[in-house]
C-alpha cells in the first residue's frame, strides 16, 4: 500500500482515499480487498464525477499481469484494466476488432464498460454490449464469474463499480475492418433538426459537432466514419462541404493529435476514435457532461437546447451529438432504448458550468433525460430512479452482492441511499 494525493485527469476531483493499493497479482488483489474497509477501483481517472472516490482505499489494476487470450470464434478474454488503445493493438494483430470505440482510446476497458461508455453509430451499442462474462473479486476476496444468461448479468455489467473489482472480461469481437474518416463543414442547422435521422444513417459512425454560438456559417460540422466495403456515404444532399484539410473538434486547436481524416483508409482503431492513442488530446483543462434522450425525441431535444444558446456558449468549448443503440443493462443510459447523446466539453470552471448544466437538465427533462455516470450532472436520485425501470432491482442486487457496503462510496450512497 502507498499513500499519495491523487486527482482525476481533469483535476476537478481530488480523491480523498487514505491509501492507494497497486497489487501485482490476483492473489494480492483479493487480499487487499478482503482486508480493506471501503474499496474503489481507480482506472485512468477520466471520470469528471466522483464516481471512483472513496475515503478509504483506492486500488489500481495497472500492475496486474497482462492477459489476452482468443478463447473461441469471435471471443477474447482480457485483463479488465487494459486501456482501449492497448487492447485494440492486440486485437488487430489477431485480425479482430471491437464493434466501436469512443472518442478517446486512452481509457480503461473496465471503466468504459461499467459506465456504458460509447462511440457513435445507429447500429453500435456501448462497449458494455460486447461483454460475455466478467470475473469479479467480491468483498470477502472471493473470485466469481458472471456470464451472459445468468440472472444478475444485466445488472452486473454496467454497475458503476458497486458489485466488486472486475479483473477480467470476456468479449464478443468481430473481424478487423478498415475505416475512412471525412469531416464536413457548414451543415445547415435546419438540415440537422429536420433530417437528423438521415444524417446519422449516412455512415457506420457519425458525430455532429457544434459550438452552439450560431445556426449558420461553420458552426456545425460532421465527422463521418465510413466502413470500407459499405455503400459509400453521400453527404452532398446536406449542403455541408468537405473540409479542405485535417480538423480538430475544437476549431482553434491544432489537428495533429486527431486521427487520420480526408478519406484515407486505415485500421478501425486508428479511425473510430477522434484522437490518436499516441497523443494526450489535451492537458485536462476542461469539464465534461453528457445527456441522453430517446432517439425519437431528438428533434424536440435539439430545439429545446437551441433556446439555450446564450447560456451554453459562454462556458462551452465544443459540443458533440452521437447516436447509440439500445442495450439490456439495468443502469445503462441506453437501457431498452436507442439514444441521441448531447455531449458538452466545458471550460474548467465548475461554478460557472454547474448552473448551465442544471438548466440543460431542466430543458431536457420532458424527454426522460439520463446522464453519463462519469461526467458532470446534477439530476437528483428521485429523477434518476424514475427513469430506470430496474433501479430498485439494482439496489437489491447491490445489497445482496455487497452486504457490508465495501464498494460503496458517497457517489453511490447519494444515488441509492
Amino acid at each position: 500500500m502507498a499513500t499519495t494525493p491523487l486527482t482525476n485527469w481533469a483535476g476537478n476531483v481530488a480523491f480523498s482515499a487514505e491509501r492507494l493499493g497497486i497489487p501485482e497479482s490476483i492473489s494480492e488483489l483479493r487480499a487487499a480487498v478482503a482486508g480493506a474497509g471501503r474499496v474503489r477501483v481507480l482506472g485512468t481517472g477520466h471520470s469528471f464525477s466522483d464516481i471512483a472516490d472513496t475515503p478509504d482505499t483506492l486500488i489500481s489494476l495497472r500492475h496486474l499481469p497482462e492477459t489476452f487470450e482468443v478463447t473461441g470464434p469471435g471471443t477474447v478474454r482480457v485483463a479488465a484494466g487494459i486501456t482501449l488503445a492497448d487492447l485494440a493493438v492486440q486485437l488487430h494483430r489477431s485480425g479482430l476488432a471491437l464493434h466501436n470505440l469512443p472518442s478517446l482510446p486512452h481509457i480503461s476497458l473496465a471503466g468504459a464498460c461499467a459506465t456504458a461508455t460509447h462511440g457513435s453509430g445507429d447500429g453500435n451499442g456501448s462497449l458494455a454490449g460486447a461483454v460475455r462474462s466478467m470475473e469479479v473479486v467480491a468483498a470477502d476476496g472471493s473470485l466469481t464469474t458472471v456470464s451472459r444468461g445468468d440472472a444478475a448479468f444485466d445488472g452486473a455489467v454496467v454497475a458503476l463499480g458497486a458489485l466488486g473489482v472486475v479483473t477480467h472480461l470476456e468479449l464478443d469481437v468481430v473481424p478487423a475492418f478498415d475505416v475512412e474518416q471525412r469531416v464536413y463543414e457548414g451543415l445547415p442547422w435546419p438540415v440537422l433538426t429536420d433530417r437528423l435521422d438521415e444524417v446519422f444513417a449516412a455512415a457506420y459512425s457519425v458525430s455532429v459537432f457544434t459550438d452552439w454560438r450560431s445556426r449558420g456559417g461553420d458552426s456545425v460540422a460532421l465527422w463521418v466514419k465510413h466502413r470500407v466495403g459499405d455503400p459509400a456515404a453521400d453527404l452532398a444532399w446536406t449542403g455541408a462541404r468537405p473540409a479542405e484539410g485535417p480538423r480538430h473538434p475544437i476549431p482553434a486547436m491544432p489537428p495533429e493529435n486527431c486521427t487520420q481524416q480526408l478519406g484515407v483508409p486505415g485500421p478501425w482503431h486508428e479511425r473510430l476514435p477522434h484522437f490518436r492513442a499516441e497523443f494526450t488530446p489535451s492537458a485536462g483543462e476542461e469539464l465534461q457532461s453528457e445527456f441522453f434522450v430517446p432517439r425519437h425525441e431528438a428533434r424536440n431535444a435539439l430545439l429545446a437546447l437551441d433556446g439555450l444558446r446564450a447560456r451554453i456558449a459562454p462556458v462551452l468549448q465544443i459540443s458533440e451529438l452521437r447516436s447509440i443503440a439500445a442495450d439490456p443493462y439495468w443502469l445503462s443510459p441506453h437501457y431498452q432504448r436507442p439514444n441521441i447523446a448531447f455531449h458538452f466539453t466545458w471550460i474548467p470552471d465548475a461554478d460557472a458550468v454547474r448552473p448551465v448544466v442544471r438548466r440543460i437538465e431542466e430543458a431536457l427533462a420532458p424527454w426522460d433525460v439520463r446522464p453519463h455516470w462519469g461526467k458532470v450532472f446534477t439530476l437528483p436520485p428521485a429523477a434518476l430512479a424514475a427513469s430506470y425501470p430496474r433501479w430498485s432491482a439494482f439496489r437489491r442486487l447491490m445489497r445482496d452482492s455487497d452486504p457490508l457496503s465495501t464498494f460503496q462510496n458517497p457517489f453511490l450512497e447519494g444515488l441509492f441511499g
